[in-house]
């Protein structure tokens, strides 16, 4: 199977769907999700749903009429809901982080598991594959990602023993890398370090962080009034700009209080304890242990005409 959808029913029921209404959901990958909103719409509801990666698109198949496939990074959604004329969204979902598939392919460098080309590309047509970023970034910058995105405390050094490797040889394979590094990865943590390490790797080059800001944003915008955002989030960067957002407005968590010291922002919380994973689906699909979702609901229209 491609991928299997994280809390399928839990992000779903969040979204409090209209059947007529507008819906969009950013992260397609296999297709689970949009199909359940899908079944939940009637004939003049739409879906817009959007993956940059050209692998899922393969996942489409037969669409109904009232879905929109949009081959892009969801950072451009403003764009493409101008585009498509649309005047508001009643909802959006958003299945953060890497799918099955791309963990398992091994061609894609995803995985310190295969011996592959050292990409981390979601979309293999532009940017920075990994590779070009360890063999070119200074020592300062791949300290600050390796600190910032994978929270390594040892980056500093784990940065310079990699400057140190490409003086001598180029790093081209997730081996490559791998010996570059180990030797800073104690036995009993190794996994879980590593792991670690390629995410930040690969927020890097993706630019997650900077993508999603710009989707909750936009998001922020184009919800119309009593319109649900659900969102799930598999590490805590991802989930702090969420929550910030919802609790905020804004991902850095800027209060702005009003003159009785209310928090001014466009949405209402509707889980306040994050919704996890049941331990059925835990076991079944390991790639949920991690998974955090958060659903709020627009209470201000902010959308500038």
């Amino acid at each position: 199977m491609y991928h299997i959808p994280v809390l399928l029913n839990e992000s779903i029921d969040g979204l409090d769907i209209r059947p007529g209404g507008i819906y969009v959901d950013v992260t397609f990958g296999g297709g689970g999700h949009s199909r359940e909103i899908l079944r939940r719409l009637n004939g003049t509801g739409r879906l817009f749903s959007f993956d940059q990666d050209a692998d899922a698109e393969q996942n489409i198949g037969e669409a109904p009429e009232n879905f929109t496939f949009v081959r892009s990074n969801f950072r451009y959604l403003d764009n493409w809901m101008r585009y498509y004329g649309v005047d508001h969204i009643d909802g959006l979902l958003a299945d953060l982080g890497v799918s099955s598939h791309h963990f398992d392919d091994e061609t894609r460098g995803f995985s310190f598991r295969f011996d592959a080309p050292l990409d981390m590309r979601m979309n293999k047509r532009a940017g920075m594959t990994a590779a070009d970023i360890v063999n070119t970034y200074e020592e300062e910058r791949l300290a600050d990602i390796f600190y910032l995105y994978g929270e390594m405390k040892n980056s500093r050094k784990i940065a310079s023993a990699l400057v140190k490797y490409r003086q001598q040889e180029k790093i081209e394979t997730t081996q490559d890398f791998l010996k570059a590094v180990e030797p800073f990865f104690k036995r009993e943590r190794e996994k879980k370090d590593m792991a670690k390490l390629f995410q930040a790797l690969r927020i890097e080059v993706n630019h997650e962080m900077d993508a999603l800001r710009e989707m909750l944003y936009a998001a922020t915008k184009w919800l119309g009034e009593g319109g649900r955002l659900s969102v799930i989030t598999y590490h805590s960067l991802e989930d702090r700009i969420v929550k910030n957002i919802i609790k905020t407005g804004n991902a850095e968590g800027k209060r702005n209080e009003d003159f009785f010291g209310r928090v001014s922002t466009p949405y209402k919380a509707v889980n306040n304890k994050v919704i996890v994973p049941d331990d059925d689906e835990q076991r079944e699909n390991p790639r949920s242990r991690s998974a955090k979702l958060r659903i709020a609901e627009k209470i201000e229209n902010e959308k500038e005409e």
